[in-house]
């Protein structure tokens, strides 16, 4: 069963508490009670560990796939987690106090990690079902966004998005981003069990060095002029058609995946998947010399036409 909720934690004492119980609800649902303890003991962990060296807000969620299920504790800091040293099996005090650091956590997952991100931190594990003596998983870095190259002017054909729709595309490029980082961590720490993953995200990252900065530069400042729609321009190599229209198909793939649960990811809405297929499918007939079509197919009839900017 896909899952799209996350619970936010109070600031508080009762916040480790809480998470226990709604991650050890969440291996029922997923009919994995083989992972409640260590789910339990590792989310106490990193909320504590959240609440005394991070920042507000605090969250925590179920990401991953049904057989590999990973919580996320989330917080507004940005300053990386330490990994932990290993532990004295002696040292029954530090087992026994409260807040043991990601020591603990690395003995009760058989996967973990962090994501730093611009306005926060995600810290991350994949319950093991029994706690282990020592900390033996490997801690898991996400990769670095790929470098934008501005496109030389002699490759270069100038693109024109035409009344983008700016809420559907921040609500698109949110359910991307959530797919992508799926995919990233499910190569980096289980790809024998999903080598496929590994191919896509190689193909992801490829995707997203054909947009250059610009592109996002426009999208943003959209977003923060609060604009319905707007229209974008761009330079973008010609080369760059077939990468569009292979991707156009594997987006279909990872919606199937979401759909399928075998990520609990949630497949794009059907919107936004009109949309989706409308971008992409300008740049490639716009890469192949058509003129510009405007996005027609918005929620927000009525509202003002579009700016461009830039």
């Amino acid at each position: 069963m896909p899952l799209s909720s996350e619970l936010t934690l109070a600031s508080s004492p009762r916040a480790a508490a809480d998470a226990r119980r709604w991650v050890s609800d969440i291996c029922r649902r997923l009919e994995r009670p083989d992972l409640v303890e260590c789910a339990e003991l590792g989310v106490s962990e990193l909320v504590a560990n959240a609440i005394l060296h991070g920042a507000a807000p605090y969250k925590v969620r179920v990401r991953g796939t049904a057989s590999h299920p990973r919580i996320e504790v989330v917080d507004g800091s940005t300053s990386p987690p330490v990994p932990p040293v290993q532990l004295d099996h002696d040292d029954l005090d530090l087992l026994l106090t409260f807040g043991r650091g990601l020591a603990m956590v690395a003995q009760c997952a058989s996967a973990w990690g962090a994501t730093i991100e611009s306005d926060g931190k995600i810290v991350w594990f994949e319950p093991a079902p029994q706690m282990a003596d020592e900390a033996s998983a490997d801690w898991v870095i996400d990769q670095t966004e790929p470098d934008r190259p501005e496109p030389t002017s002699e490759s270069a054909v100038e693109v024109r998005l035409v009344g983008v729709d700016v809420p559907l595309h921040t609500s698109l490029n949110r359910q991307y981003h959530e797919l992508r980082r799926e995919l990233r961590l499910l190569s980096l720490s289980h790809q024998s069990d999903y080598p496929l993953a590994g191919d896509l995200t190689a193909m992801f990252t490829n995707f997203e060095r054909q947009f250059p900065a610009t592109f996002h530069d426009q999208i943003r400042t959209a977003e923060a002029r609060n604009l319905p729609r707007v229209d974008v321009h761009f330079p973008m190599v010609r080369e760059a058609g077939p990468i569009f229209v292979t991707m156009t198909e594997m987006f279909d793939v990872a919606d199937a995946f979401c759909r399928a649960e075998r990520l609990l990811s949630i497949a794009r809405t059907p919107v936004q998947r009109a949309f989706h297929n409308w971008l992409l499918g300008e740049l490639v007939h716009q890469l192949d010399g058509a003129e510009a079509r405007p996005w027609s197919g918005s929620a927000h009839a009525g509202r003002p036409s579009a700016s461009r900017v830039g």
